[in-house]
């Protein structure tokens, strides 16, 4: 057998052990060390898995992932998090479909927050789904919308997922982190407008029966309330810890003051203060943020191994380049067609695989297609995260819909939920072609950056 033959059996059989449920780094690791031994000799292969993993998790940029979890698990555990949604709603349930554009707001800051769309999906269903059915949402607008505002936190940074796609890209991370910003909110404000044109123009979506903003019946309760100006700012300071937050690392990565991965620490020791300053801090909560983030980098960094040794198979191999050199013959560097390609590749693989696990499991295979096409890596990086939002939603495997489904229990059917993600994939598709057509829109705001 070739070695390239080789190389594509390995892929193959990597997915049919992710497919069984093998873990993706069991399944990586296991794999990629079989492979290397069978490319070159046990002696190589075992200098290899011994020597590997030790230097690159040496790499001081990886830092930023225990450094950034443990910025989120603080704001989660001190309780920062906690009037967000009753805040949002104060602030904007007048707007058609208010609550559900709560839902996008509080879901966004809280994902920008925790970097983990699991973790937001999962907090925001338990809060923001019993209140929207409260007055009277339909239950698929409730669900899909907090389904898919939990994946914003991939694209709006700080964002783990830029962290590791620098690492592997080879490509400044910072300005990964200043590029997701406008496509972020970009995703946020297609999402609203979507809500706020379906819900005028079928007010029952809100509860309502007729009249602007689906007032009637138990939605119009809830949207023609008049809150005074000191409600409203009572409503700020609930939810103020979270945007200084987001501004202090972006705005220190932004001029120059710390590195991205100086910005994990920072915005740790920012979060510390705020819990501080606000009373919400303990002893208890901090072991648990603590905690929490040790088990988050322990299994981030375990599958960054195995994408490591699965990174030096393919390579070995040979089949990358190969692929490469094919894949441009056909499309001639045709740049759209290389990310047509890729995108189906993400949404199919994304309908079975975690993106962590999907992006590192690909990223040995396409970026030589990019970088032959001599493509902007940033650019391409944040059409990645975008397509991976797309498949934590993507049936039949959306994870962030079993997520919601987990947390709802028996009381919206998981059919119900992909109904409601439908719309928003579609916003999702919007936004993914924007970005393909005026790249600009990712590559504007790093261009400014104090170097």
């Amino acid at each position: 057998m070739s070695a390239t033959m080789i190389g594509a059996s390995g892929i193959f059989l990597t997915l049919f052990l992710m497919a069984a449920r093998v873990p993706i780094a069991v399944a990586l690791g296991a794999v990629s060390i079989g492979g290397i031994m069978l490319l070159i000799d046990t002696r190589a292969g075992m200098g290899i898995v011994s020597g590997v993993p030790f230097n690159f998790i040496g790499n001081w940029a990886l830092t930023a992932v225990p450094m950034f979890l443990l910025m989120g698990y603080i704001c989660t555990t001190t309780g920062m998090t906690n009037g967000l949604f009753r805040a949002m709603r104060i602030l904007l349930s007048r707007l058609p479909g208010g609550l559900a554009i709560t839902g996008v707001a509080a879901s966004a800051l809280f994902a920008a927050a925790s970097g983990s769309s699991v973790a937001t999906s999962s907090a925001m269903a338990r809060i923001a789904v019993p209140e929207m059915l409260k007055y009277r949402y339909d239950p698929a607008l409730a669900s899909g919308v907090i389904a898919a505002s939990g994946t914003l936190g991939s694209l709006i940074p700080p964002s783990i997922l830029m962290v590791l796609y620098g690492i592997y890209a080879e490509v400044s991370i910072g300005k990964l982190f200043i590029a997701g910003f406008l496509p972020g909110l970009l995703s946020a404000a297609l999402y609203m407008g979507m809500i706020a044109l379906r819900c005028r123009l079928n007010p029952a979506l809100a509860g309502g029966a007729a009249g602007a903003g689906g007032a009637g019946a138990a939605g119009g309760a809830l949207e023609n309330v008049h809150y005074s100006l000191k409600e409203k700012l009572d409503a700020l300071k609930e939810v103020w810890p979270l945007p200084v937050l987001i501004f202090c690392v972006l705005g220190g990565i932004f001029t120059g003051l710390f590195s991205p991965t100086e910005a994990g620490a920072v915005g740790a020791i920012i979060a510390v203060v705020i819990a501080i300053l606000r009373g919400q801090m303990s002893l208890s909560a901090f072991r648990e943020a603590v905690v929490f983030s040790i088990l988050g980098t322990s299994s981030i960094f375990a599958i960054l191994i195995g994408t490591l040794f699965f990174t030096r198979f393919l390579a070995l191999s040979g089949l990358p380049s190969d692929l490469a050199d094919l894949v441009l013959s056909v499309t001639g560097g045709n740049p759209y067609l290389i990310i047509a390609g890729v995108a189906v590749i993400y949404v199919v693989l994304g309908m079975f695989v975690e993106s962590i696990g999907l992006m590192l499991l690909t990223l040995p295979i396409v970026l030589p297609l990019v970088t032959g096409a001599d493509m902007n890596l940033i650019w391409f990086g944040i059409i990645v995260i975008k397509l991976l939002e797309i498949g934590l939603v993507t049936p039949p495997i959306g994870l962030n819909v079993y997520v919601i489904k987990g947390a709802l229990g028996t009381s919206i059917p998981i059919q119900t939920i992909f109904k409601g993600v439908a719309w928003f994939i579609v916003m999702d598709v919007v936004a993914l072609l924007l970005l393909v057509m005026f790249p600009s829109l990712s590559i504007f705001l790093p261009e400014f950056m104090w170097q």
